[in-house]
């Protein structure tokens, strides 16, 4: 739904971020800001700034920033509108009501009428644990060792034997078969209708704003499968959703706890492991690499110590590396999964063993060589040329060495002996330059990477340094205008500054709700406003640094004009403003 520019200035305009903000952080005033411990990472130095007179939020930890409807929608997992609403509802506005189109208002219509479908399904399968019919399921959790507080907060349930029990009673609520097949809890079929679920303890799956997108059950006795999910419907997709993580993503922890299966999140939850979390029933994606990276950047892997278990950790590992993510793995032997270990030796026990977790690399190599017998000459050299196979997989050459120090000290080979194995193995695997070449110069595409990042950095600072002191600029009038910035994030943003600072007021949490929609551009942007301490005009150096930056984006400008220049007398032109640059003089004195 699409709200005027105006209506969205409006509601931002009557909130104060600062009151906001408080009701979720503790924030103490220092200077002009508020400082707090950052909501979005764990930190014991309160990094994060609330700013009264820019109406925003940043961490200079995680470097999380924006206004009161961003901190709502990162806060609270809001859409827009959610967010939007809450504001309006608190400053006193009131939000147009826009008609949908018919198709989306059919397909809005749908959404909600599912969900609450399955919240009346969990309801019933609750009911149906704590009354005679449900005996079996509710004997099995508490032999679980569970709380009647752990199952209540996870809203556990069970599908009786009758297999059609669900089916009538939603019919009996008045909802037909066509919308009942959408849900896929029920099949319907020429012959009748039958519940997908029955004679299985239920677990609801919710997704980050505690509705019930789905189910998962175990089934009681020997029948299968033992573990059932809810099929992939409007609701629920099972690569993009972590069991557990709406409590998970609250967790004050800095790193999140990967598990296999229901039993274990919650056994890890009743534990005080508020920060665990699994997968439904499917090996783990980049799609959940990419969900868990909204939250930490960092995991630990507790799945299973059977063979099973440790192949799953193997594929994951690669994936949370290629999201960004550094991974470690947790030692239970000698038990097999965490709900059996914490039985047996306790959350403290627990804690240590997560605390000296494995880092994920040398979790591989010990793998690797469970492989071959050390014993045997023969075996022995694969494994070492397995093993520098590994460490090459390492582009930087710091971390390279790193790895080869560490692991040559675990495994007992002499260093220099692997480091030589490794850069000769990869010269025979095809590298175009000798490794130690490439520790000491790097690669033609960094290199040119870097020359072309020299304009985009330099148009950064210069509006960042704008934004937080606006006397400087007449310092640039007459040599820099909103044109001048090339790259088209940073053009966007200084159209906007240079019309704001015009009009006599800057105004950052505004100019950030063009960029919502776009989480990268929206992370850029909200840095913008926020000047480091490296980059603040105090001391004769950043002031000449101020006059070259201002050189570089007006030099970087005509280059462009250069490129594109369509006749004689542009060129002509473009030529005299070069020479000019030569002689230019900016004094911000």
């Amino acid at each position: 739904m699409f709200y005027p520019e105006e209506i969205v200035e409006e509601v931002r305009t009557k909130t104060d971020i600062v009151d906001i903000v408080s009701g979720y952080v503790k924030l103490q005033k220092k200077g002009s800001s508020y400082f707090g411990l950052c909501p979005f990472h764990n930190e014991k130095s309160p990094s994060f700034s609330v700013s009264p007179s820019k109406q925003m939020y940043y961490c200079f930890g995680c470097g999380a920033g924006g206004n009161a409807i961003t901190f709502l929608m990162e806060y609270e997992s809001y859409s827009f509108k959610e967010a939007l609403q809450v504001l309006a509802d608190r400053a006193g506005v009131v939000l147009p009501r826009q008609e949908m189109s018919k198709e989306a208002k059919a397909q809005a219509d749908l959404k909600a009428a599912l969900l609450e479908i399955h919240k009346l399904a969990a309801n019933y399968f609750y009911y149906q644990l704590k009354h005679p019919q449900g005996r079996a399921g509710y004997e099995y959790l508490k032999n679980r060792q569970l709380s009647d507080d752990t199952i209540r907060r996870f809203g556990l349930g069970f599908a009786g034997r009758t297999g059609d029990a669900l089916y009538r009673c939603l019919k009996a609520k008045g909802y037909g078969d066509s919308l009942l097949k959408e849900t896929g809890l029920v099949t319907i079929e020429e012959r009748g209708a039958h519940d997908k679920f029955w004679n299985r303890v239920m677990f609801p799956i919710m997704d980050v704003n505690n509705r019930v997108i789905g189910f998962g059950g175990r089934v009681m006795g020997d029948g299968t499968p033992k573990y059932l999910n809810s099929p992939e419907t409007r609701l629920f997709d099972k690569s993009r959703n972590l069991y557990g993580l709406n409590y998970a993503r609250s967790s004050r922890k800095k790193y999140l706890l990967l598990c296999e299966g229901y039993m274990d999140v919650i056994a890890m939850h009743q534990a005080g492991f508020t920060n665990a979390v699994a997968s439904l029933g499917t090996a783990f994606t980049s799609q959940h690499a990419s969900l868990i990276r909204r939250y930490t950047d960092q995991v630990i892997l507790t799945y299973d110590s059977d063979g099973a278990g440790v192949k799953a950790a193997l594929r994951a590992i690669p994936i949370l590396k290629e999201a960004g993510i550094s991974a470690r793995v947790l030692n239970m032997e000698p038990y097999k999964d965490p709900d059996e270990f914490i039985k047996n030796l306790g959350a403290e026990a627990f804690q240590e063993r997560a605390d000296r977790a494995r880092n994920s690399f040398l979790f591989e190599i010990d793998v690797l060589k469970r492989e071959f017998n050390l014993e045997d000459p023969e075996q022995k050299t694969r494994f070492y040329n397995g093993v520098a196979r590994k460490l090459l997989e390492f582009p930087e050459a710091l971390e390279r060495d790193n790895y080869i120090q560490a692991v040559s000290r675990e495994h007992f080979i002499n260093y220099e002996d692997l480091r030589r194995l490794v850069n000769t193995l990869g010269s025979r695997l095809g590298d175009k330059a000798d490794i130690r070449q490439q520790e000491s110069r790097p690669p033609y595409k960094d290199r040119k990477k870097e020359k072309e990042d020299g304009p985009k950095k330099s148009q950064r600072l210069l509006l960042t340094w704008l934004i937080e002191n606006p006397k400087l600029f007449e310092k640039i009038e007459g040599i820099i205008t909103a044109d001048d910035f090339k790259e088209e994030l940073y053009h966007r943003v200084a159209v906007m500054v240079f019309e704001g600072h015009a009009k006599g007021q800057v105004n950052p949490a505004g100019i950030l709700n063009h960029f919502i929609n776009d989480e990268e551009q929206y992370k850029t942007v909200a840095a913008l406003f926020h000047a480091t301490l490296e980059e603040s005009l105090t001391g004769r150096e950043q002031k000449k640094a101020f006059a070259e930056t201002v050189i570089k984006v007006k030099k970087n400008s005509l280059d462009e004009a250069s490129r594109t220049a369509t006749d004689i007398a542009q060129l002509q032109e473009i030529i005299r403003a070069r020479s000019a640059l030569k002689s230019l003089h900016i004094s911000i004195d």
